[in-house]
C-alpha cells in the first residue's frame, strides 16, 4: 500500500504544485500587473463567468510549476534506482514539459470549471464548497493528463483519496502561515 500512496503523491505532485503556485502567485506584489481574469470580465445572466480570482497569471504559474516539478521527477527517476523501484511507469519515456503542463493546466481548469458552478449558486470566492473545492483540481488534472498517459483504475482511486485528504491539510497549513483567512 505504501508504494501506491507514494506513486499517487509522486505522479500528481505537478498538479498539486501547480495549484499552489497559482495561489502563491496572487500573493506576490510584483506579479499583480499580470492579473487579468481568464473570463475577460464576461458575464452570463448578469454574473461573471469565473470572477477575478481565476487569472492568466495563475494559469501561467500553474503550468510553469507543473513543468518544473515534473522535470525534477524525471531527473530523480533517471538518477535514483530506489525511486525507479517505487514508480510503476517508465519516467524515461515521459516528456516533463507535456505531462507537467497538462497536470498544472488541468488542475487550474478543474478549479475554473468548479468556480463557474460556484458563481451560479451564489457562493462567493474564498468560501468553502465541500467537497467540490477538494476534488476540482484532481478531476481536472486527471482529465487532461489522460491525453498523454493512462494509469490503472486502482491508481486513480488511490490518487483521488490521497489528494482529497491532502487538500484540507495543505489549506490548514496555509491558514497557520496566515496565507488563508479560514482554516478549511
Amino acid at each position: 500500500m505504501f508504494s501506491a500512496i507514494f506513486f499517487s503523491l509522486w505522479f500528481f505532485a505537478p498538479a498539486g504544485f501547480g495549484n499552489l503556485a497559482a495561489f502563491a502567485s496572487g500573493k506576490i506584489t510584483s506579479l499583480k500587473k499580470f492579473t487579468y481574469p481568464v473570463d475577460c470580465y464576461a458575464k452570463i445572466g448578469g454574473k461573471r463567468i469565473l470572477g477575478d480570482h481565476k487569472t492568466v497569471r495563475g494559469f501561467i504559474a500553474a503550468i510553469i510549476a507543473g513543468i518544473i516539478s515534473c522535470s525534477l521527477e524525471v531527473f530523480f527517476y533517471n538518477n535514483f534506482f530506489s525511486i525507479r523501484e517505487l514508480i510503476p511507469i517508465d519516467y524515461y519515456a515521459i516528456n516533463p514539459v507535456i505531462l507537467g503542463a497538462l497536470l498544472g493546466f488541468g488542475a487550474l481548469t478543474g478549479d475554473a470549471i468548479k468556480s463557474f458552478f460556484k458563481r451560479r449558486v451564489n457562493i462567493p470566492p474564498g468560501v468553502s464548497w465541500f467537497p467540490f473545492d477538494q476534488i476540482d483540481y484532481i478531476i481536472g488534472g486527471i482529465a487532461l493528463s489522460l491525453f498523454y498517459i493512462q494509469l490503472t483504475f486502482g491508481d486513480y482511486v488511490v490518487l483521488c483519496i490521497v489528494w482529497f485528504l491532502m487538500h484540507p491539510l495543505i489549506t490548514f497549513i496555509g491558514y497557520l502561515f496566515k496565507l488563508r483567512h479560514k482554516p478549511i
